[in-house]
């Protein structure tokens, strides 16, 4: 299906897609009033590198055929320690636990506001595998 969909919709379909693939600790970041270059930041953790990149693989997959959406870029290290997917106005950080401790984005962007879990399985919920009866 090809949708016209917000950036805050969409980075929490983004969140929900990664947490039934059983990503780790996710957060969404609104970085758009402090940052010129996306409106949000996903980021999630994932315990091994094979993890990292089939969390990486399947996000892509899922957008592409949810939103007909390519990412502008991609970015990783050659040990799938991390991956970076950038779809413009949003960007999906995919970190091994251990990564995502040393780069600390969350940290740097301390100044973003965080959305609450609750918040985006609420806002995303139309896009659940499991939940496609659950009402609004």
């Amino acid at each position: 299906m090809t949708e016209n969909i917000t950036s805050y919709k969409f980075a929490c379909a983004i969140a929900r897609f990664l947490d039934e693939k059983i990503a780790k600790d996710i957060s969404i970041l609104n970085i758009s009033n402090v940052s010129s270059f996306a409106d949000y930041f996903v980021i999630c953790s994932a315990q091994t590198h094979t993890q990292v990149k089939a969390l990486t693989e399947n996000l892509a997959d899922k957008v592409k055929t949810t939103f007909s959406k390519l990412p502008i870029g991609r970015e990783n290290d050659i040990k799938n320690r991390w991956n970076l997917i950038d779809y413009g106005d949003v960007v999906v950080h995919i970190l091994r636990e251990e990564e995502r401790e040393t780069y600390a984005i969350e940290k740097f962007w301390n100044h973003a506001f965080s959305i609450p879990r609750e918040t985006w399985l609420k806002e995303s919920v139309e896009y659940s595998e499991y939940e496609k009866n659950e009402s609004l």
